[in-house]
């Protein structure tokens, strides 16, 4: 599905103030103390049993961003807490939040969230976008090569020829807003700091579609429409 979608031409919005930059750095200390140990880099739909992260997804700022997008009957389908250590491997290929092997989200009935609990930047590896790549739809993919990331291997755009890339500094309660179809991607933290940020997939009802017979597991946040 091509065209221009909910965020407008670019395909990208900015969130202010999902939380106080205190609360979110805060946050960031607490999480950065409990995965040290491990140099944990991935946890998958922490909303599901962290009381922090369903707080987050029901932000009244973001909540109010997302239905101004796609109406306000909103679930939460996935989300993931992606911690970048100092001077690890990271980088996080160009990619498409709407898609993969198992599930395909309607543009115009879904949005992704990137909401920052500590500041991102050029140095710590915060989000590079293509503005306007919404509008070619989505396009093909394929698991990375090995890159020793302990995260494992990521999904990837094939064959993007990037001619136009913004950098998405984002300080610590502020986020973004980025349309499913978006091709985006990050840099490995070459920084002093750890790098923390949580990802979000709304979707309104019928806003999905399932590619391999599994269950979505919705968990609604706005709305009378489940």
């Amino acid at each position: 599905m091509t065209g221009v979608g909910p965020l407008g031409p670019d395909g990208v919005r900015r969130v202010r103030g999902w939380a106080t930059p205190a609360a979110a750095t805060a946050r960031a200390a607490h999480l950065t103390a409990a995965y040290r140990a491990d140099r944990t880099e991935v946890v998958r739909n922490p909303h599901l049993t962290a009381e922090w992260a369903r707080h987050a997804v029901r932000s009244p700022v973001l909540l109010d961003a997302v239905r101004r997008a796609i109406g306000p009957d909103i679930a939460v389908e996935n989300t993931f807490l992606v911690i970048k250590w100092p001077g690890g491997p990271f980088e996080v290929p160009w990619h498409q939040d709407g898609i993969n092997d198992g599930i395909e989200l309607d543009p115009h009935r879904s949005v992704a969230a990137w909401l920052a609990l500590t500041d991102a930047d050029e140095t710590t590896g915060c989000l590079r976008v293509i503005p306007g790549s919404q509008q070619h739809g989505y396009l093909p993919y394929d698991t990375e090569q090995d890159t020793g990331a302990a995260r494992g291997r990521a999904l990837g755009i094939t064959g993007i020829d990037p001619v136009e890339v913004r950098l998405l500094p984002t300080r610590a309660g502020d986020g973004r807003l980025m349309d499913v179809r978006l091709v985006h991607g990050s840099a490995s933290n070459t920084g002093a700091g750890v790098r923390i940020g949580l990802n979000i997939r709304f979707v309104a009802p019928d806003g999905y579609t399932l590619r391999d017979g599994s269950d979505p597991s919705l968990y609604p946040v706005s709305g009378t429409g489940w």
